[in-house]
C-alpha cells in the first residue's frame, strides 16, 4: 500500500505534523490528497522558536512535510488492510501485436519508396 493511501485513511484523526522548517502543527485531519497536501482543522501551530498560534482551518503542501506523528489509539492494523481493487490482467489477443510484419511503405525509414521493390 502506498503511503499517501494510508494518510488518505486518516479523516477526523487528531494528529501532529512537522514540517521540513521545524514549524509542528496538530490539529484534526479532514483531507488529504494524492500529492500528499494535507487539510486539518482546529488546528494549533508553533512556529520553531515562537508562539503557538490558532486557526480554524489549515493547508499544508505535501513535499513541506518532514512527518506525521499518529495518537498511539490508531488502531493501524485496520488501516493498513490494502482495500483497493485488483486490476484484472489484460486478456490478449492471439495473432496480435506480434511485430510489424514483412508489409512495406508505412511512410517511415529512408525515404518514400519510388514505386521500387
Amino acid at each position: 500500500m502506498k503511503l499517501v493511501r494510508f494518510l488518505m485513511k486518516l479523516n477526523n484523526e487528531t494528529v501532529t505534523i512537522e514540517l521540513k522548517n521545524g514549524t509542528v502543527a496538530q490539529g484534526t485531519v479532514s483531507g488529504v490528497d494524492v500529492a500528499m497536501n494535507t487539510y486539518m482543522k482546529n488546528v494549533k501551530v508553533t512556529v520553531k522558536g515562537k508562539n503557538t498560534v490558532n486557526y480554524d482551518t489549515l493547508s499544508i503542501r505535501g513535499n513541506n512535510i518532514r512527518y506525521y506523528l499518529l495518537p498511539d489509539s490508531l488502531n493501524l492494523d485496520a488501516l493498513l488492510i490494502d482495500d483497493t481493487p485488483q486490476q484484472k490482467a489484460p486478456k490478449v489477443q492471439v495473432g496480435m501485436g506480434r511485430g510489424r510484419g514483412r508489409g512495406r511503405g508505412r511512410g517511415r525509414g529512408r525515404g518514400a519508396g519510388r514505386g521500387r521493390f
